[in-house]
């Protein structure tokens, strides 16, 4: 006889299973029992009447062992939120628990984002991918760069929110990149981030571009560019040649386009910055990190590659008195003696008579210039606050005139210290009456 067990009756209907079975075989043994008739005849299904069969036919709980806790305790609801927030890159992942003390590896983070992917908002597809039209542009080491402007959206501590242009620039050949981020995308700081960026990668032969409206104005009857005339002073100050791109055309230009969504989808996620110093100085440096790591489409590293074969063609920088203008752009002082730089107000010495002047923003700090960049005029730390900077002389103190007596002065008046009564009540001092 089986041991009857209070569970979910199991023991009873595999019982009464037997006994129908020794009614038909006598020569019946549990141990010999064909599972597909004894399926058919419990309802249970083969894989649980084999571990019942293991078991010796008694239902017993499955002891299953106990886990240890997993590594990424504590911070799941940073991974959560990360997800739902469209967020599923596992190096960004890595980076924002790392900020937060995350011991574990790359290969847990990788696990969790595949078992949550649930989290992941649905992506909105508008139209049905049209497959590839055409073949990628492919140039020599060092002969052309890649350049375009994106845009982000910044909240202040306030509330309000405006828009930040990210400058980029990237190697054709290599892949070595360079961002900067500006508060616009006007011309003058497109030149500054042209300028840093051929300091930190070399000056090519060409640099491709989309038809942006501080490059090219129209196309000729021949359908060759008009360009814009401070740009091409700005082209042949520094020799290098532009090439224009077709709209909506990614396959001459893809890989710039691309960087800046990396930057958005990488670099951008979840960023806390105090002002664009800091912004671009985090931003430098993860440039450097990306440039210093191991790339599978080169199948080498693009630091390397760039010095070893681009710089070969491309130029290395080299300062030059004809450049300093285009990193110091022209501002006119207002009547009450301001420039305006970068949405901020900066004050300029009284003494300087001109109508104009030059500025620059170097290492946390404005310099203002005489429109020849000869004479320093005054200088500012930076500010990213909406008030006006001062300088110690912005405003000339005007001599008045001062009437002086022409007689002798013989009259004498008497001051004496203040002792406040009140008048309402006074007479009600009975104490003052007592005392005398």
């Amino acid at each position: 006889m089986m041991e009857e067990r209070i569970s979910n009756d199991l023991s009873t209907i595999i019982a009464q299973a037997f006994e129908q079975m020794k009614k038909r075989n006598p020569c019946f043994s549990p141990d010999r029992v064909n599972l597909a008739e004894l399926s058919r005849l419990t309802g249970l299904s083969r894989q649980r009447l084999r571990r019942l069969k293991r078991l010796g036919f008694r239902d017993e709980p499955i002891r299953r062992p106990k886990t240890e806790p997993s590594v990424l305790e504590g911070f799941t609801a940073t991974l959560d939120e990360l997800l739902r927030s469209g967020v599923t890159n596992s190096t960004v992942c890595l980076e924002r628990l790392r900020g937060k003390g995350y011991p574990g590896s790359l290969s847990t983070v990788k696990r969790y984002l595949s078992a949550h992917r649930d989290l992941v908002p649905a992506q909105r597809r508008l139209v049905d991918p049209q497959g590839s039209r055409g073949t990628r542009y492919q140039t020599q080491p060092g002969e052309s760069f890649q350049m375009d402007w994106g845009f982000t959206n910044v909240v202040t501590p306030e509330g309000d929110e405006f828009r930040a242009a990210c400058f980029a620039m990237i190697c054709h050949h290599c892949g070595k990149r360079y961002v900067e981020f500006f508060p616009n995308a006007r011309q003058e700081n497109l030149f500054i981030g042209m300028i840093h960026a051929f300091t930190y990668m070399g000056i090519p032969k060409s640099v491709r571009t989309d038809n942006m409206k501080s490059v090219v104005i129209r196309r000729d009857s021949g359908g060759r560019p008009v360009w814009q005339k401070d740009y091409e002073s700005f082209m042949n100050t520094l020799a290098f040649e532009t090439r224009l791109c077709k709209p909506r055309h990614p396959f001459t230009k893809g890989k710039v386009e691309r960087l800046i969504r990396f930057v958005k989808d990488n670099f951008l996620v979840g960023r806390v910055f105090w002002n664009f110093n800091d912004l671009n100085e985090a931003c430098l440096k993860w440039c450097d990190d990306r440039n210093s790591t191991y790339h599978r489409e080169i199948d080498d590293i693009p630091e390397k590659l760039h010095s070893q074969r681009c710089m070969r063609t491309a130029r290395p920088f080299e300062e030059d008195p004809e450049i300093l203008p285009y990193l110091c752009p022209l501002r006119r002082i207002s009547f009450d003696g301001f420039v305006n730089y970068e949405g901020r107000r900066f004050g300029v010495p009284f003494r300087f008579s001109g109508k104009e002047v030059r500025v620059c923003r170097t290492d946390g700090t404005i310099r203002i210039f005489t429109p020849d960049l000869k004479e320093v005029l005054t200088t500012h730390d930076v500010t990213w606050s909406r008030r006006d900077s001062f300088c110690p002389d912005q405003f000339h103190d005007i001599e008045q005139p001062e009437e002086l007596p022409t007689a002798p002065v013989r009259t004498r008046i008497e001051m004496q210290r203040h002792s406040p009564v009140s008048i309402g009540f006074g007479k009600f001092d009975f104490e003052e009456d007592f005392n005398e």
